[in-house]
């Protein structure tokens, strides 16, 4: 395929999926919006407050949205060439499915990169950011599952922190101490804890504790004393915690994998990060799947259904595509899958239904 063909359909296709895109943006920005209207006059938390927030979510938007923002773009162009008798000019000179197949790959790049670049660098600290944000506009603490805070197991130690601020200092923080036969040793209570990182003094990272009241236990008798500081030497930074204010999905592939380590080091289940881990890597390809979903649309006789028809088809698949992603995580934690197969399922499926028309449009 010559470069001047190439770039004519990128050109195409670009152009309508970023028209697809931005139209979703402002739908799904519309809706987090009113999603966000409950919380408007509580705690100090205004419309300002509630737009901002919205606005710092949208690059996790970009990334959840940019796949199915291909396919339906790819279809409308190629359909659109379509029903302009261009494809069936491609199609008698020679072009064969493969080529085109190729020819979109090619074009797939630039949305693959895209994509992997709003997942990994760009929607992690934007969602981490507007997390802090609205915590810091309400006032408040990070929420928990549990009334009694958060539960952390760190080798010999077990940490209950009751609360952990948007700058992601501690605050009333337990530590339980056992040794290696399991046998608790000390209680340590402090009422704040801030995170001293490596690079600010000599050794590892840890956590300063201050307004320390400490318990320990001997054979025969226990020593209550009051330390002016604890130091909890500890590989789980402010960067790992964050996970209690960014979902899986949006973290980054470094959080994730050092959340996970940090749990398997612990003999904790990881299976919903492991998942997530996954889909990170894989997601960013399903662009190239929604390119060979869209191209046997194109190649359908027109009498099959015009332009509007298919991008309706278009949006259908692309709506299946997104509520499939997540009901594939959720079903993986729930029954145990590989992390693996939960997190290519909907892209292999979607490959699969692209292949069988692709089959069918060239045996007609």
């Amino acid at each position: 395929m010559s470069r001047t063909l190439l770039g004519y359909l990128a050109r195409e296709i670009y152009g309508a999926t970023l028209m697809a895109l931005v139209s979703f943006l402002g739908l799904f920005a519309f809706f987090d919006f009113i999603n966000e209207l409950e919380n408007i006059g509580k705690d100090g938390y205004q419309v300002h407050h509630a737009l901002i927030y919205v606005a710092m979510i949208v690059p996790g938007r970009v990334y959840e949205l940019l796949p199915v923002a291909v396919l339906i773009g790819s279809l409308y162009a190629l359909t659109t060439l379509a029903r302009h008798s261009e494809i069936t000019v491609m199609r008698a000179s020679g072009l064969s499915i493969m080529t085109m197949l190729g020819t979109l790959a090619l074009i797939g790049g630039l949305p693959v990169a895209l994509t992997f670049v709003f997942g990994e660098y760009i929607a992690p600290p934007a969602e981490s950011a507007a997390q802090q944000w609205r915590l810091t506009a309400t006032n408040s603490l990070v929420s928990q599952q549990l009334h009694s805070g958060l539960w952390i197991k760190d080798g010999l130690r077990i940490i209950n922190v009751r609360a952990l601020r948007p700058n992601r200092s501690m605050e009333q923080v337990r530590i339980h101490t056992f040794d290696d036969d399991g046998v608790l040793r000390t209680i340590a209570d402090a009422t704040h804890g801030e995170y001293v990182d490596a690079s600010k003094e000599r050794g590892d990272g840890h956590w300063r504790l201050t307004g320390v009241a400490q318990v320990e236990f001997f054979d025969e008798h226990t020593a209550l004393t009051s330390p002016p500081e604890l130091i909890w030497p500890s590989t789980l930074t402010p960067e790992v915690l964050s996970v209690l204010m960014v979902v899986p999905e949006r973290m980054s592939v470094s959080t994730l994998w050092a959340y996970i380590r940090h749990l398997r080091d612990n003999q904790q289940s990881a299976e919903r990060y492991e998942i997530a881990l996954w889909k990170k890597i894989i997601y960013p390809f399903a662009t190239l799947v929604m390119l060979a979903l869209a191209l046997p649309f194109a190649l359908t006789h027109e009498r099959s259904g015009g332009v509007s028809v298919k991008v309706f088809l278009g949006v259908m698949l692309g709506v299946a595509f997104y509520l499939l992603n997540g009901l594939s995580a959720n079903l993986g934690v729930i029954h145990s899958w590989p992390p693996l197969m939960a997190a290519i399922t909907p892209s292999l499926l979607f490959l699969v239904s692209a292949a069988a028309m692709l089959y069918w449009v060239e045996r007609r």
